[in-house]
């Protein structure tokens, strides 16, 4: 499967515990902090949770 980049670039003070724990599950520790995980529903539903804290990066191939 294809591998997905996620960077942690908003801060999660202030939002919803659930949100806060959504970033912990995707193995996020710090901000700024880049996870590669691999691309399935799963994971770009937790994405979709949170998309407002993330930025996805591309690979180097030039996909998302």
């Amino acid at each position: 499967m294809a591998k997905i980049r996620i960077k942690w670039v908003k801060s999660d003070i202030g939002y919803a515990g659930d949100q806060k724990r959504t970033l912990k599950a995707l193995g996020f520790h710090r901000l700024n902090e880049v996870v590669e995980k691999e691309d399935t529903p799963v994971i770009r539903g937790m994405i979709a949770k949170v998309s407002h804290m993330l930025a996805i990066e591309e690979n180097e191939d030039g996909s998302k």
